[in-house]
């Protein structure tokens, strides 16, 4: 048990650091706040939550990764229970299931927040919707890595 919540720990930091520098490129590249731990300090901050400004970007950050160890935890559970394989299409699919439920997310959020940043909301979208399949592809590989190391 131990050994699985290390693994799974392991696999959502370094997919959602694969995820978040892949959002961090295409900011710059595009010149727009793809940012997701910034956008998520962002509402906080609008939902009137009385935490310094380091608080509010810490709290992105933290709940930016809780949020990949979740997903990742429903992968496994997919996993475990023979629902899908272990391929590199189930990662895609994954990924693409990850990203609509990603950009549903988004669009409550910033229905509840009452926040619009002043971003390109349909280039934001689309660029978290590959985020997310990077993120499947990641978590899916080092996932079955780490199956072998243990057999």
């Amino acid at each position: 048990m131990l050994y699985t919540i290390l693994q799974l720990l392991l696999v959502s930091i370094a997919a959602t650091s694969a995820m978040t520098w892949f959002s961090y490129a295409m900011s710059k590249n595009f010149r727009e706040l793809y940012k997701e731990p910034v956008l998520l300090s962002y509402a906080i901050d609008k939902m009137k939550i009385e935490l310094s400004t380091q608080a509010k970007i810490n709290w992105g950050w933290i709940l930016h990764y809780a949020i990949g160890f979740l997903f990742v935890v429903g992968y496994h559970i997919i996993w475990v229970k023979n629902i899908a394989p272990i391929t590199p299409l189930t990662a895609l699919i994954l990924g693409a299931i990850s990203g609509i439920i990603g950009i549903i997310s988004w669009i409550i959020i910033f229905k509840m927040t009452h926040h619009q940043p002043p971003i390109d909301f349909r280039g934001y979208y689309i660029q978290l919707f590959l985020a997310h399949i990077i993120f499947a592809i990641v978590a899916t590989a080092l996932y079955a890595i780490m199956l072998t190391l243990i057999i």
